[in-house]
């Protein structure tokens, strides 16, 4: 196995066996209420949560967030995301595809096409490789090789700052994403991995041509947490633990960011949904798509139908939420009355 397999594998096994929480942080979407209708005027049954984007439909705007790939383990969790996926109607990413394109022997475990062939796929691969060499080519491969529709580039400074050998050199990658956004004939999207992306960031991303930003904030997982387990040494573990709280909450940048692009630049709300109720409010303060991952993890370990069943209670949740302010559309939700807990004042539309 490969330090990258191993890594990929370390991943997954924290993840599931450890608390890799945020700690002293949360999402912000819990400061939020909506205004209950108490006759909505409208039949559950034709809410629509429909929505079209980079030419795919989706049944509901859910996004199975990148989490894994380079490993056996991995390749059958990506066929149980897929399955689910494809039979629910949302979209996908892979995990970082890293591994792959430096050992094209594990591929493989990123190919999810031919269980989900209608899906809205993502590639992905860590932004700061293109201070690696990565270019064009690599993002070519990396979307070839899943046949997807738009490439991921992920950002992960904290977690390569704790890591073990982690890239230290962020320097000079706007002028690089904006060439590859240039060059590249699928849309980018640009996440975070839970600390979240500021106003100030996105406005220069958005700059540099990229079609949409993951805000990926805090209050999910901790990635320095994760990297905390990986850690030999006492002392760099301790240094990981103390970010457990470090980034912007989920809720905080979704709406700064939203209202800082412009309207035609998607923003994905990712980083602690734990519900339909959490996705009714990502989409209220402006969310495109909303993402989750580590509540699938242990799902997809097991089969397609526990990956199924955890995101049909999403989309049943955000339905009902819907209904009860009197919204039939993804439209509507946007401009249904949204509150303070603490000052109990509305959030503008």
């Amino acid at each position: 196995m490969t330090s990258i397999e191993s890594r990929k594998q370390d991943h997954i096994d924290i993840v599931l066996q450890k608390d890799v929480r945020a700690k002293g942080v949360t999402t912000g979407f819990e400061r939020f209420f909506f205004e209950h209708v108490a006759l909505p005027e409208c039949h559950l049954d034709e809410v629509d949560l429909r929505v079209r984007m980079w030419g795919r439909e989706l049944r509901a705007p859910f996004l199975i967030s990148s989490m894994t790939g380079g490993t056996s383990e991995a390749a059958r969790i990506n066929l149980h995301l897929a399955e689910a996926a494809q039979a629910l109607g949302i979209a996908m990413g892979v995990g970082s595809q890293r591994a792959a394109l430096e050992d094209d022997a594990l591929a493989a475990t990123y190919r999810v096409r031919h269980v989900a062939p209608d899906i809205l796929l993502l590639a992905n691969f860590g932004a700061v490789q293109l201070n690696e060499g990565y270019g064009v080519d690599e993002a070519r491969r990396a979307v070839e090789m899943i046949e997807a529709d738009a490439l991921i580039l992920h950002l992960n400074p904290l977690q390569e700052a704790v890591q073990p050998g982690g890239d230290r050199d962020w320097r000079g990658l706007y002028a690089k994403i904006e060439t590859l956004a240039r060059q590249l004939d699928v849309p980018i999207v640009v996440k975070e991995v839970g600390n979240g992306i500021s106003a100030r960031v996105a406005m220069r991303l958005v700059e540099c041509g990229v079609a949409a930003i993951d805000v990926a904030g805090a209050g999910g997982t901790s990635w320095s947490e994760v990297e905390a387990y990986r850690q030999q040494d006492p002392l760099r573990r301790h240094i990981a633990h103390t970010f457990a709280g470090w980034g912007i909450p989920t809720a905080l940048a979704l709406m700064e960011v939203r209202a800082a692009v412009p309207p035609e630049v998607l923003v994905f709300a990712s980083g602690g949904i734990r519900s339909g109720v959490d996705a009714a409010k990502a989409i209220r303060l402006g969310a495109t798509l909303v993402g989750s991952a580590a509540p699938l993890l242990q799902p997809a370990t097991d089969h397609t139908q526990a990956v199924f069943d955890t995101f049909q209670a999403y989309i049943e949740e955000l339905r009902i939420a819907a209904f009860c302010v009197g919204a039939t559309s993804l439209d509507d939700l946007r401009r249904a009355p949204l509150r303070r807990t603490d000052t109990w004042e509305y959030v503008a539309v």
